[in-house]
């Protein structure tokens, strides 16, 4: 399905509503304030009056919500609803560009709460310091017009995407991993519109996918990301533009390119009516518990002067940057998953941090090959003694 066939995309509910009268003075916009982007036909004094009457939520106030949160309220969009249970940590502010170093240990939702009034006194920011759950969504999330999900989990992910679904609501949805970003718009339309089950059916296994964490991420990526968010928000706010209903856009920052892939509703997939508790079936990045047989760094090397068989499962550009164990072999890990045999019974797998290697680890048992993970990974051998060789 294209954009095409979709209704503008302004929920009606918001649609020339004007500032509450009830709302204290000080909370009143001066659109003069927003004088140069009301300049712009497409938005004017209509679609500034939309996005002052519009309440949002936003998942998370990590990576991405940071400027997603900065430019809507920075745009005058009314009230946001902040939702992040984490704390500020230090290594959080080379991307997070909402904290200082005076946050550190501080509530992420409340310190940027206040960061946002401070810029933006005239916006109404509320600060829950809660996750967002199966049990509380379909409570917490009524009432807003649209919902940004800045979260890097996948049980977050579906827990947004089929609330939505079931509320009727637009879902502004980005994700992002070393250098490469996605954005799109989801909205389930009464059955007609796309949303995040389309486009990933199935949820991953636990450490099936790397986090931000393994991978690392670079700071300007997530501005990029989180503030082409904060833009498609506006966009279907105000009622403008063409907003990215059934289409993923794809950012590759070392190309400095966009790229687009249509998207369409599975027509065999039912409508959700009901929450499921992903974490049943995905989990939080990393494995849920410890794997069945695991290696340690202090163990490795005795393993490797018996002549142990090593695997390193990470990708190519990460041998690059930090180099291998010396003697290890080189098999990413969705190849090994494509190709294992019964041959590699007994290796040592492993990867950045332990999380994949584990995750492989389960898999291959449950075909009957055995297999140990490294636990802590490659970046858990600081003071091992293993050898590294450098590539």
């Amino acid at each position: 399905m294209s954009s095409a066939d979709l209704p503008v995309p302004v929920p009606p509910r918001i649609l020339d509503r004007a500032v509450p009268a009830d709302r204290p003075a000080a909370q009143r916009h001066d659109l003069g304030r927003y004088l140069r982007q009301m300049r712009l036909p497409q938005l004017g004094e209509t679609g500034q009056r939309r996005l002052a009457g519009a309440r949002v939520a936003v998942i998370g106030a990590g990576g991405l919500g940071a400027p997603a949160l900065t430019y809507l309220a920075a745009a005058g969009v009314g009230e946001i609803t902040l939702f992040d249970p984490d704390t500020v940590d230090a290594t959080n502010l080379h991307r997070q560009v909402l904290f200082t170093e005076a946050d550190l240990g501080r509530s992420k939702a409340v310190a940027a709460a206040e960061h946002l009034r401070a810029r933006s006194p005239q916006v109404t920011v509320r600060a829950v310091v809660e996750t967002l759950t199966p049990a509380n969504a379909l409570e917490l999330l009524p009432g807003h017009d649209l919902v940004l999900d800045g979260t890097d989990n996948f049980p977050t992910r579906y827990l947004a995407s089929d609330a939505c679904e079931i509320l009727d609501l637009p879902l502004v949805w980005g994700s992002i991993l070393a250098f490469s970003g996605q954005v799109s718009v989801f909205w389930g339309a009464g059955g007609r519109g796309v949303t995040y089950r389309d486009v990933h059916p199935v949820p991953p296994r636990p450490g099936e996918v790397p986090s931000c964490a393994e991978a690392g991420v670079l700071g300007m990526l997530c501005g990029v990301i989180g503030s082409t968010m904060a833009m498609e928000a506006v966009k279907v706010l105000a009622g403008m533009g063409d907003v990215l209903f059934g289409r993923l856009a794809l950012y590759d920052a070392l190309r400095a390119r966009w790229d687009e892939l249509p998207l369409a509703r599975d027509p065999q997939r039912l409508p959700v009516t009901e929450i499921e508790d992903v974490m049943l079936t995905c989990g939080l990045p990393g494995p849920t518990g410890p794997a069945r047989d695991e290696v340690t760094a202090a163990e490795l090397p005795a393993l490797l002067a018996a002549g142990a068989r090593v695997i390193d499962i990470r990708e190519e550009r990460e041998l690059a940057e930090g180099g291998m164990i010396a003697g290890a072999e080189h098999v990413p890990m969705g190849e090994l998953l494509r190709g294992a045999d019964h041959e590699v019974a007994g290796a040592v797998l492993y990867c950045a941090a332990g999380t994949r290697s584990a995750s492989t680890q389960r898999a291959l048992a449950e075909r009957g090959i055995q297999v140990r993970s490294l636990a802590g990974g490659f970046d858990g051998l600081a003071g091992s003694g293993v050898e590294i060789q450098r590539l």
